[in-house]
């Protein structure tokens, strides 16, 4: 089976491990919210996946750096979305925590991508 080029890059692979948490901690959100944070959150952490993948299939790294920025943009929202959570108290602190530690991880990746990609 063909492998595309941005399911070998570790932030894609990071990106598709916390579209599955966002899934799974939204799965316990009130029903009432599945039209609202529920699929927002889970819209924004799709889109963080979505563009590191369509970014990758840019010829030129401008191009492809573009699409780390929307990547980045759409981390910003999942983090925003869960504090939102977590004020709602459909989030709690702890959880909150590890959300944060990975999407730092994830972005702090995303922004060396974004560096590598502008200076070649």
């Amino acid at each position: 089976m063909y492998t595309y080029s941005f399911e070998k890059l570790e932030v894609w692979q990071l990106s598709r491990q916390l579209v599955r948490k966002i899934y799974d901690t939204t799965s316990s959100f009130p029903k009432d919210e599945q039209f609202g944070l529920t699929n927002q959150l889970r819209r924004a952490s799709v889109s963080v996946s979505s563009n590191i993948a369509e970014g990758s299939g840019r010829i030129s790294n401008k191009d492809k750096a573009r699409f780390i920025e929307i990547a980045f943009s759409s981390l910003l929202e999942v983090i925003n979305q869960l504090i939102l959570a977590n004020d709602l108290s459909f989030v709690d602190e702890h959880e909150l925590s590890v959300f944060r530690e990975e999407i730092n991880e994830l972005s702090n990746k995303l922004n060396a991508f974004h560096k590598k990609l502008l200076s070649n």
